[in-house]
Parts: structure tokens; C-alpha cells; sequence
């Protein structure tokens, strides 16, 4: 090989070397490039959203000041308790893309340590009441002095407490702050520990990545995925360190070194004409269950319908604000019972009897789809509407909830009045359904006619009331033993194919035999046709009668014997 292919070679070499050498630094400036802009639309977006906010909330102080005692508080409460939440998380995205683009700043105040810690966490504590997980704070020693951001380090507590209680259950759930100092008093050492379900070992590396929106732990719940990557970043950022251990099924441990001696901080980075306030803690980690929680005891009640023929409603919401809102503004029509998970509505449907359940998709415990797939492989339940809400969009969320047996499906956020309009179909749809099982009657009573599950579950009801109509004491836990069903079965089972409860069946067989009765032997006194059907009191027996057929039994029967 002479020396000019060798030199064609080497620069051939070159060139493609420098070729795509030149297209990784373009491919990385743009990637750098595309990155800063997103940085910059998010900031710009969060600013925007924080302006309108920020006139929201004005807006409602402004219609505090000008009715300060109304029936709207709650209301008012709810509003400004929603624009908080979104304002921290606003601003969390804001620290976020501060902390990549490098201009997250640190700024140290003197100040009680450990007295600021206490406060900060007691602020948390209304969540953790909330999740029903026992919360014990200890700072040894309880009084310690030294520099801090406290901006910073709200967020960092805020995140892991939060954390720590989203995924513990709050069945025997116990979350723990301990606070202490180094032997050299200059560090202070944070440790959250929770007994919850732990953290799987291959997804421990994914902890602190931005974005991880925390599927590693099972439980259904939603975030930004910032939390503990903004946390790491914070405490990197304040010259500390974050550690961990996990074990699945058993807990989690997260243990933060901070310094708090002067000397640990540059020139820029000190604070010397303030300092740490503990009078109060920052407004930024408050809950909305703190408010929640403040205002149980001077709260106007929720006006409650009183018709106790109403459709009962079973509402399932693990957040308390839109719990509280669903049942302030549909108790006007129905009545209302809530739970805040799957679990908990389990346990009431096995307790009481409901006619629909409206329940969020996106819940810890168990969700509303392993909700659903529960109730509609139940034999007893499985009859039992279902609403689901949700805050995804996807088409193949909508069909999952649907083949899990969901009657209908609303996507977060919705109208209160498109809510309405779904339970009212439902209910419609299954009173015509009633209607056609109550004019089968007739047919159910023949033996000769082949029965479904259904009117053969009928017919044992008509015959378990009509040879009990003298029985005044026939009530419905007697009904429900005769049948060999739980007086809720009975509920549900009656009022999904006749529309009435329990008691309005027996009183409806009762006005419907007294009718018979009437056409069979219309000189009866009123006194013995009321003993006959189950009645103690005549007078109550009319009232009844009037309420049923629009005239009292002594007109009816006066006009039956005219036509005679």
C-alpha cells in the first residue's frame, strides 16, 4: 500500500469521524436547545396560571368581604383551599425548573432549628389524620439553634411526609419524624419512616428520577413525579445528603443530613438581617385538611333531603374536598353516604343497602376498577349501578372501566349537572325496568308460567307478605329471615326490581290485599279491613289508603256499592 492511499484512507477516516462527530454536538445543542425552550414555556405557563390565580382567590376575598356570614362559606372555603394546592404545585414546577437551568439559590436564616421542624411537620399532621395513620414527631433535643432556608426545607419535609402517608394503608399505619443533631451539634439528621408497603428492590434506582410517578409502589395514586427528585435536588442544594431503605411489604426509611453551622454557607447564601419565624409555620406546606379539619366544628350542615323513599347514594373519593363538595350538592335530591377508598365502600355495601355508587377511579387501598370488578362478580351486589370518575381521558381507560362493569363513565374535570344527568338515566332506565317486573304481577302469581331468578325471587316476596298481612309486627328484619337473605340483599334486591325499599313493599302488598279485600266484601268495616292488612290504627290504615289510591276507604266503598 503506497503513501497516497494511506493518506486517502486516514483522511476518508477523518472525515467520517468529524462527520458524526459534528452531528452528535448538533443533535446534543438541539436536544440542550429544545430542552431550554420547554424549561422556558413551562416557567411562562406556570407564571400565566399563577396570574389568574392570584385573581381567583382575590375575587373570593372580595365576596367574603361583602357577605362575611352567608350560606356560601363553605364554598368560599373549598374555592381557596383548591387554589392553594394548585399554587404549590405550581410552584413546585417552578423550583424545578429552576434547580435544571441552575438558578435555584440558597438563602440561610438563624434561628430554632428543631422548634421550626416541630411546627413545620404539626402542620402535616391534619393529612395524616385524614389517612387514619398514627403520626409521632420527636426533636432531640427539642431546642437547637442554627442556619436553615426554611423555604427549602418545607419542601423537603412537606415531600417526605406526603410521601410516606400517600403510601402507607391507614389501617395500623404509623408514620415517624425523628430530629436529632451529630455529636458535633453542626448537622442536624432528619428520619421518615413509615410501615408501608415498601419500595421494590429493582425499582429503587428509578427513586429519585424525575418524572417517576412512584408505580413501584402499587398503590393508585397520582403526581407529578417531582417530588423526590426535587427533594434530592434541595438537599443537595443546602450541602446535606438523602439516604434510604426500603423493604417491600414492611416500610420505608428516608434519613436527611443537613448542615446548620454558619460556616457551611458562602457570603451570598446567609441571611443576616432576618430570622426563622416559629410564631407560625409556612403557608406553603399547609393541607387542605388543615382548613378541612379547622372547620368541622363551625361549618353549616349539608341540607339533606328528607324523602326517605329518596335513591341512598354511595359517593367514593379519596379527596376530602370533593368528597365534601359531591355531598353538599347532591344531598338536596338524594340521600348520601361516602367512603375514601374501595375498601371502605366494601365494607358499607356490606353493611347497608345503597341504590348507586358514584366512586373516583384513582384511589390508594383499592381502586374504583378493582371496586367495580368486586361488586359485579358479587351474586348479591352485582345489580348495583356504577358511576366512575376519573381524571384520565384515554379511550382505553374508558373501556377498561367499562369492561370492568362501570354502567357509566365521567372524565375530571365535569359538570355537577352531567353527573345528574348520568344518575337520572340510570335511574330511569331501572324504573322501567321495575315497572315491567311489577306488571308481570299478575303472571308471576300463576304457577303454570315459567319464572325468571328474578320474578321467582318476587313471587317468594308477595307470598312471604301476603301470609303475614294480619301481622302488624311483620317488619323487615322478619322479611328478610323468611326470604333467607341480609335485610340489605333484601334492599338491594327489592328496590333494584320494584323500586321500592323494604318497607313501602310490605305497606304496598298491604293496599293492594285491602283492595281486594274491599272488591270481595265491600260491607267490611274499616276497622276489621285495617286489623286484616297489618294495621294497628284505622286512622293511619285511611291515611295510607288516600295516599295509594287518592280516596279514602269509606268513599271508595260507598262508591263501589252505588255502582252496584
Amino acid at each position: 500500500m503506497n503513501l497516497l492511499t494511506i493518506i486517502i484512507i486516514i483522511t476518508v477516516v477523518l472525515s467520517v469521524g468529524l462527520f458524526f462527530a459534528g452531528r452528535e454536538l448538533f443533535l446534543r445543542s438541539v436536544r440542550v436547545r429544545n430542552r431550554l425552550q420547554m424549561n422556558a414555556i413551562y416557567t411562562n405557563i406556570t407564571h400565566e396560571l399563577l396570574t389568574p390565580l392570584t385573581v381567583i382567590s382575590a375575587s373570593i376575598e372580595r365576596l367574603r368581604s361583602m357577605e362575611p356570614k352567608t350560606e356560601h362559606e363553605q364554598s368560599y372555603d373549598l374555592m381557596q383551599l383548591n387554589i392553594d394546592r394548585m399554587v404549590r404545585l405550581l410552584q413546585q414546577i417552578l423550583e424545578t425548573n429552576k434547580s435544571q437551568s441552575g438558578e435555584l439559590k440558597l438563602l440561610v436564616a438563624y434561628g430554632d432549628v428543631m422548634q421550626y421542624i416541630q411546627q413545620t411537620a404539626l402542620c402535616i399532621e391534619p393529612l395524616m389524620a385524614q389517612k387514619r395513620v398514627k403520626f409521632t414527631i420527636q426533636c432531640l433535643p427539642e431546642s437547637m439553634m442554627g442556619w436553615i432556608d426554611t423555604d427549602k426545607l418545607d419542601k423537603i419535609i412537606y415531600n417526605l411526609l406526603s410521601n410516606a402517608a400517600k403510601y402507607t394503608p391507614g389501617e395500623n399505619g404509623k408514620v415517624l419524624l425523628q430530629v436529632k443533631t451529630n455529636k458535633k451539634y453542626d448537622h442536624i439528621i432528619i428520619r421518615v419512616s413509615d410501615n408501608g408497603i415498601g419500595i421494590p428492590q429493582e425499582e429503587q434506582k428509578k427513586l429519585f428520577r424525575r418524572f417517576h410517578d412512584g408505580a413501584y409502589r402499587q398503590q393508585s395514586t397520582i403526581g407529578t413525579g417531582l417530588g423526590l427528585a426535587l427533594t434530592r435536588e434541595l438537599v443537595f442544594l443546602h450541602g446535606g445528603s438523602i439516604d434510604y431503605e426500603s423493604e417491600e411489604g414492611k416500610g420505608t426509611v428516608f434519613t436527611v443530613t443537613l448542615p446548620i453551622n454558619k460556616e457551611a454557607f458562602s457570603t451570598s447564601q446567609i441571611d443576616e438581617k432576618h430570622q426563622i419565624s416559629i410564631s407560625t409555620a409556612r403557608n406553603a406546606i399547609l393541607d387542605i385538611a388543615r382548613r378541612m379539619h379547622d372547620q368541622e366544628a363551625t361549618e353549616a350542615p349539608v341540607v339533606t333531603t328528607t324523602n326517605d323513599d329518596a335513591y341512598k347514594l354511595l359517593v367514593v373519593e379519596d379527596n376530602i374536598e370533593l368528597l365534601m363538595l359531591l355531598n353538599q350538592l347532591l344531598s338536596s335530591k338524594y340521600r348520601i353516604k361516602t367512603a375514601n377508598n374501595g375498601q371502605e365502600a366494601l365494607e358499607a355495601i356490606n353493611k347497608e343497602a345503597f341504590d348507586l355508587i358514584v366512586s373516583d377511579v384513582m384511589m390508594p387501598v383499592m381502586d374504583g376498577l378493582e371496586l367495580t370488578r368486586r361488586i359485579k362478580s358479587d351474586p348479591i351486589h352485582k345489580h348495583l349501578p356504577i358511576i366512575l370518575l376519573t381524571a384520565k381521558t384515554q379511550e382505553e381507560d374508558r373501556n377498561e372501566a367499562l369492561q370492568a362493569g362501570a354502567d357509566s363513565y365521567l372524565t375530571k374535570p365535569f359538570k355537577l349537572s352531567d353527573l345528574e344527568v348520568r344518575i337520572n338515566n340510570i335511574i330511569e332506565n331501572r324504573q322501567r325496568v321495575q315497572a315491567d317486573m311489577v306488571s308481570l304481577q299478575s303472571n308471576i302469581i300463576q304457577p303454570e308460567v315459567e319464572l325468571t331468578a328474578d320474578e321467582l325471587f318476587l313471587k317468594r316476596a308477595y307470598e312471604c307478605v301476603r301470609q303475614h298481612l294480619s301481622d302488624s309486627d311483620y317488619d323487615r328484619e322478619t322479611f328478610a329471615n323468611d326470604m333467607g337473605a341480609s335485610a340489605s340483599t333484601l334492599y338491594n334486591k327489592l328496590r333494584a326490581l320494584t323500586g321500592m325499599n323494604v318497607s313501602n313493599f310490605i305497606r304496598d302488598q298491604r293496599m293492594k290485599a285491602a283492595m281486594e279485600i274491599i272488591q270481595r266484601s265491600p260491607d267490611i268495616r274499616i276497622s276489621d279491613l285495617a286489623y286484616k292488612v297489618g294495621f294497628k290504627d284505622p286512622k293511619y290504615f285511611s291515611t295510607c289508603f288516600k295516599k295509594e289510591f287518592g280516596t279514602q276507604p269509606s268513599e271508595y266503598i260507598e262508591n263501589l256499592t252505588k255502582d252496584r
